[in-house]
């Protein structure tokens, strides 16, 4: 920094009266700090540029950019040139009346879209709540969220009143999921690969067991695993061997696991089954209601189970956000402990509530 820039910054610290100098040590830390502020600040752009170059990047259009932000072209294009100005980089050619983006404005433009979401999911929390509550944005797979988990909501929401708990589909989201770019706190996932900074904490076992209308099993159509040789297998998407695994983890030969019609949702596969079209191999806990009521029958109690489990997950460094860990530790409470054969909370740490001020 040179001499002329620095004197402004000198001044508040040599004016002061002898009384109130401080040491040398406490006087260059906060000298550090107040450079660092301003050079910090010399490097990150005004909000409207971003925005300008955020639009111009998604669109790839000055004036659709401009329409939407609701500037003229000529000021949209001002905030570009002023941006790049500022970065000393290019971040688009124009190519045939349309916008390209080079290299660093393709490395650029993810990550300023995701500051931008956050920022404005900030600032829809802060005016939605006045400061007491929060918002939790959960990705759920709709099966789960409506045969286990909506269940289960009045208990977080007596415990928990200011929050706010908006449920998105997660099988529309894409995977791996962005947990920043698609404004997500948390999800509920079937299954889970290792992530490097993200926790994952199983909750239900995915146990799956054959259910099949009553009718089926009338008259001894379906007195043991054989028997499925003459009856359609219906089939799930998401696990389309499941019927395979099934069949050899319980020694069944002369039976194709692979035939039958598939479904993208487990809601349907039940539905489908409780009208008569064929068996389905379901995880039990999203059955109970049909099994107990008769909807659903299951014609032999043979189990698969592969490990897979129905997991909670979130990003490590937002752990410690009071309303995603109240509604993690309470969910995991939620859990028996005996289902997955250990206590779920996280290490360290006991189920707390989340206290707000009202």
């Amino acid at each position: 920094m040179c001499l002329e820039r620095r004197l402004p910054l000198v001044q508040p610290f040599v004016q002061r009266p002898l009384s109130q100098l401080k040491s040398c040590h406490a006087f260059m830390t906060e000298w550090n700090e107040l450079v660092g502020i301003r050079s910090m600040r010399r490097h990150t752009p005004p909000t409207a540029l971003l925005q300008a170059f955020e639009a111009c990047a998604r669109h790839l259009s000055v004036s659709r950019a401009a329409e939407e932000l609701s500037l003229t072209q000529s000021a949209v294009s001002r905030q570009l040139a002023a941006l790049e100005a500022q970065l000393g980089l290019r971040l688009f050619q124009r190519v045939r009346q349309r916008l390209v983006l080079t290299a660093a404005a393709a490395t650029y433009g993810p990550e300023v879209r995701a500051a931008l979401a956050r920022i404005e999911t900030a600032t829809q929390e802060v005016l939605a709540h006045r400061g007491a509550g929060g918002t939790l944005n959960l990705a759920v797979s709709p099966t789960f969220g409506a045969r286990w988990l909506m269940a289960r909501m009045p208990r977080f929401q007596a415990l928990h009143r200011l929050v706010v708990v908006n449920m998105r589909n997660h099988t529309t989201l894409p995977w791996p999921l962005d947990f920043s770019g698609e404004g997500v706190h948390a999800a509920i996932q079937m299954g889970s690969v290792e992530r490097p900074g993200v926790a994952v904490h199983p909750l239900v076992p995915d146990v799956r067991v054959p259910v099949c209308a009553p009718g089926l099993q009338a008259g001894g159509a379906l007195r043991e695993p054989a028997d499925l040789s003459r009856h359609t297998l219906l089939q799930h998407t998401t696990r389309p061997r499941a019927w395979v695994h099934w069949l050899q983890a319980h020694g069944v030969v002369g039976v194709d696991g692979l035939r039958g019609p598939q479904y993208q949702h487990h809601a349907i596969v039940a539905e489908a089954a409780a009208a008569g079209l064929g068996v389905a191999l379901m995880p039990r806990f999203m059955v109970e209601p049909e099994l107990a009521s008769g909807r659903l029958v299951v014609p032999f109690d043979l189990p698969l189970d592969d490990g897979q489990a129905y997991c909670l997950t979130y990003p490590e460094d937002t752990a410690a956000q009071p309303v995603l860990r109240a509604f993690r530790d309470w969910l995991l409470n939620e859990v028996p402990a005996d289902i997955l054969g250990r206590t779920n909370a996280p290490p360290g740490e006991s189920s707390t509530a989340l206290h707000m001020e009202t």
